[in-house]
């Protein structure tokens, strides 16, 4: 900023020396040295105003930073709704659900494998965890949701698929969940619109163990095949049976 105003005054001296002589030559050093010393004032209070914005836009993004970070907190859910494939995909649908993992829970082995659990000796269940945003979906609505997508009526049985690693169970992983969880239950034992009783456990959840990679997105990953065997354990039929028009699927 300064190397115009010197180049300036610069060729003001030129003129001055020109026509004045020695007095304007006089004048005119004074001249650029006070147009120096303007421009170096000017460059350093924007300096100043260019190091207090930086500073603003630097607090600006830690705020929004810190912002975002707050909101976006998340809650898990466990439910236990027959095969895990057909219960992430159910859930997977809901607003407001980020993510969802098919694993085993319920039982006492450490780890299990799917070959162990489908051997009926470890008592586990297989189940879903379901990552979601509060903000978006409650825990109340999720087992709203869930109803819909099983029998509740069946014990140690899902359809097609007949044992304890089938059965239905709501895995609370808190005192609320549990008390929401119960309500729920008490709630549509109510309201149901079948007569049968509602077998559904809702229980105090243990260690959550992710199943085997292929088992993830499973109705993702081989659409076709999922579709056969979901068609073929005549899910959807159960439910529609059960549920009406309010069958989620």
């Amino acid at each position: 900023m300064t190397f115009p105003i010197a180049r300036r005054a610069a060729l003001r001296l030129g003129t001055a020396l020109a026509l004045a002589g020695l007095c304007a030559f006089v004048q005119a050093q004074t001249a650029v040295k006070q147009a120096t010393s303007t421009a170096g004032n000017s460059a350093s209070t924007a300096g100043t105003a260019t190091a207090t914005a930086g500073t603003s836009t630097a607090t600006a993004g830690a705020t929004a930073g810190a912002a975002a970070k707050a909101s976006v907190s998340t809650a898990k859910a466990i439910f236990a709704g027959g095969c895990f494939w057909c219960v992430e995909s159910d859930f997977d649908k809901v607003p407001g659900v980020i993510s969802t993992t098919s694993g085993y829970t319920g039982g006492k082995t450490v780890n299990p494998s799917y070959a162990q659990v489908s051997s009926h000796s470890t008592g586990h269940a297989e189940a879903v965890e379901v990552l979601f945003d509060p903000a978006k979906v409650s825990y109340e609505r999720l087992v709203e949701h869930y109803w819909r997508t099983i029998d509740p009526t069946t014990r140690d049985r899902q359809f097609c698929d007949a044992g304890s690693p089938y059965r239905t169970a709501i895995f609370a992983l808190d005192a609320e969940q549990l008390r929401a969880a119960t309500a729920s239950r008490a709630a549509l034992e109510k309201s149901k619109p079948f007569k049968d009783p509602v077998v559904t456990e809702v229980a105090l959840a243990g260690a959550f163990y992710p199943a085997e990679e292929y088992h993830q997105d499973y109705y993702l990953k081989n659409p076709l095949r999922y579709k056969y065997y979901r068609t073929g354990c005549g899910r959807d039929a159960r439910l529609k049976q059960l549920w009406g028009d309010m069958a989620a699927h």
